[in-house]
């Protein structure tokens, strides 16, 4: 079907599901909206949240006529996932879910570990979601207020975000995990900085391959898949500054990212 895959984060750490996607299935048009002017969203009340991604989906749905949209965000997925599915008309998958199976999956011991913004990690959607595989884990979660900035700001490496990491991986460290899943598809970007801290022992998770292979199986499952040869379009949007979006996350996303679209939110 010639119809794009939408996809929406609140800023940068959605491209990397961006780029799960394109790399598998690289004739499927996209449309990128990252929320800049308003992130970042993990230390907002997940109400504000949930009306934010239902702004963004339905700005997916009727100005860009996609035939899914992929919550790339987990804190959005937290807040506002259920409402989403209960009301768009295209299906709504989301990066919890198959983080969470590829992290069941990847343990030995069943002690694992889950980081997260504030909103995702105290709204217990990771705990639930565990719970529903019925795998007989130990789970330590730990929210990591700072990392979204780091990452929005290009900053991934250096002394000042491996401090940071030290104090705020210290309970995930101390309850000795060996499978740990980013829950923050903005925390990839801080994979080597985070995989020095914890330990090579410790298998970092992350969710956005496994919600491109999601992705892929739920549109060849429905016939929604694109059927011709070629490369698809892409197309990035930010309700923030574009040439910043464009610049930051063209070296973060790679050469696919070489413009971007102003998306304004729509008026209270």
């Amino acid at each position: 079907m010639e119809r794009p895959i939408g996809m929406f984060d609140s800023g940068f750490g959605g491209l990397t599901v961006a780029r799960a996607l394109i790399d598998l299935m690289p004739a499927e048009d996209i449309v990128y909206i990252g929320d800049t002017g308003r992130y970042p969203y993990g230390s907002k009340p997940l109400d504000e949240v949930r009306g934010y991604a239902g702004e963004l989906a339905w700005s997916l749905v009727k100005e860009y006529n996609v035939k899914a949209v992929v919550v790339a965000c987990n804190t959005a997925t937290a807040a506002g996932l259920d409402d989403l599915r209960a009301v768009l008309p295209v299906p709504v998958l989301d990066v919890v879910e198959p983080g969470v199976r590829a992290l069941v999956q990847t343990t030995q011991t069943g002690r694992v570990g889950v980081i997260g913004t504030v909103g995702t990690v105290s709204s217990g959607a990771y705990v639930r979601a565990i719970a529903d595989t019925g795998v007989p884990v130990s789970l330590t979660s730990a929210a990591c207020p700072g990392f979204v900035e780091f990452v929005e700001r290009g900053q991934t490496t250096g002394d000042e975000v491996t401090v940071l990491a030290e104090r705020l991986l210290a309970p995930i460290r101390d309850a000795d995990v060996d499978a740990l899943l980013l829950g923050c598809t903005h925390y990839p970007f801080l994979a080597r900085t985070i995989s020095d801290v914890m330990g090579h022992a410790v298998t970092l998770v992350s969710s956005a391959d496994e919600t491109a292979f999601a992705v892929r199986d739920r549109l060849v499952e429905l016939g929604l898949e694109q059927t011709t040869a070629g490369v698809g379009r892409h197309r990035f949007v930010s309700s923030g500054d574009v040439d910043t979006f464009r610049e930051l996350g063209s070296r973060l996303l790679g050469p696919e990212l070489d413009h971007t679209e102003h998306w304004e939110p729509p008026a209270p």
